[in-house]
């Protein structure tokens, strides 16, 4: 065997063994990642790679750093957590996460010590302990999403709660969620009720003297010449005829008022079935044809979304429609334009704008108050029974604006 064989034979050794020894660290670097990646998806942290051997002393150190990087982020993501969680406990609103992933649905992630107050509850872990407190309360929490609010009434051992629940959805750590804020609106809802108590009280207080009052001067006045001998001799019959006409004509508006207060509180339960909005409209135009003719006005209607369909009763609709037109014909209008959409939010829109006279900045409080009227012959219980025709449906009436360009009202139909 001549040199230069045994030379390539020691070469082709060599190369051999050097990438035995190349595969075998690769082998082992390999098996070094593995291990450390498995333990960081265990959020297993407590291992060191050794740094003492020189053939993988720098690997090693590389490892180790690493590691050090990983566990210090990890830090730092434990600390801003628990900033955040003892931020949110300091605040009023309720917080809570509620998984929605199809394996945990319902059950909540996370609930901040608002929350748990507001709720009563000692440690929270399911909607379903909401059960416990009130049905209609866990059904909320379901319900509620970014485009409905939702309003919860319940008694515990402090007495009737109100809360209002808001909540958005989001992605978190790969899985589906609902975060859902809640606030105690008790002493809102109840400086309201208060409000509007007064203003009625104010209203009925009103009507009710404006009638009783030339009554009882009639009455008194009557009953004094009645009373003395020489003015029963000389009595005027006319004028007493004309005396009791004006406390029966005034009797008979006091009964007219009750009985407007009446239908106002028996508003009966709508009967709902489908039906197109732009049916509803036509109904509506067919019935104030004639008023709106004598006016020189039109009433036009636009639909800015295709064939809008509302589960509801048509009747009581194109009552407030109808009262809405009207309204904007005693306003001196003399174009109403009614538009119709289905919103982002999946709901119905209905708006009703007219060129009438604005209403004033201090009727604008008052218009939906019950017998509230500007009007020498109005009732004042239109706006307001319209109001509770739409709460009736879970829908809104307001007033979006009223200025010298237009008077809108706006319907919710959720």
């Amino acid at each position: 065997m001549d040199t230069s064989t045994v030379i390539l034979i020691a070469l082709a050794s060599a190369l051999v063994a050097a990438l035995i020894s190349r595969i075998y660290s690769l082998g082992k670097i390999h098996r070094k990642l593995n291990y450390m990646l498995d333990a960081l998806e265990d959020k297993e942290t407590n291992f060191h790679f050794s740094e003492e051997k020189f053939w993988y002393r720098r690997f090693n150190l590389t490892l180790n750093r690493i590691h050090i990087l990983y566990d210090r982020e990890r830090q730092e993501i434990a600390e801003q957590e628990q900033y955040y969680g003892q931020m949110l406990d300091q605040v009023r609103t309720g917080i809570v996460v509620i998984d929605l992933s199809r394996k945990r649905e319902g059950q909540v992630i996370y609930s901040n010590a608002s929350a748990r107050n507001l709720l009563g509850l000692a440690t929270f872990s399911h909607i379903r302990q909401l059960g416990n407190i009130h049905q209609e309360l866990e059904n909320a929490f379901w319900e509620v999403s970014s485009a409905h609010e939702q309003r919860n009434s319940y008694y515990n051992e402090r007495g009737k709660i109100t809360l209002s629940l808001t909540a958005s959805e989001a992605m978190l750590q790969a899985k589906q969620v609902k975060i859902v804020a809640l606030n105690d609106i008790t002493g809102e809802m109840a400086h309201n009720e208060e409000l509007s108590w007064n203003k009625l009280i104010r209203v009925l207080t009103h009507e009710i003297m404006n009638t009783v009052t030339p009554i009882a001067s009639l009455s008194h006045t009557l009953s004094q010449e009645l009373d003395s001998e020489t003015s029963a001799r000389s009595l005027d019959w006319k004028e007493l005829k004309l005396g009791l006409d004006t406390i029966a004509s005034s009797s008979d508006g006091l009964i007219k008022f009750v009985n407007t207060y009446r239908s106002l509180t028996r508003v009966s339960a709508p009967v709902k079935k489908a039906f197109f909005v732009r049916e509803l409209i036509e109904k509506v135009q067919q019935l104030t044809r004639e008023s709106l003719h004598q006016a020189g006005a039109v009433c036009s209607y636009v639909e800015k979304s295709e064939d809008i369909l509302l589960y509801a009763d048509a009747d009581q609709l194109s009552q407030v429609f109808v009262n809405l037109v009207k309204n904007a014909l005693q306003a001196g209008a003399t174009k109403i334009e009614i538009t119709a959409e289905i919103d982002y939010a999946e709901t119905v829109v209905i708006t009703v704008s007219n060129n009438g006279r604005p209403i004033s900045a201090e009727s604008q409080e008052e218009i939906f108050v019950p017998f509230y009227t500007t009007k020498p012959e109005g009732t004042g219980i239109g706006l307001s029974l319209s109001r509770q025709i739409m709460r009736l449906h879970n829908g809104t009436l307001t007033l979006g604006r009223s200025d010298k360009r237009m008077t809108t009202f706006v319907l919710h139909f959720r």
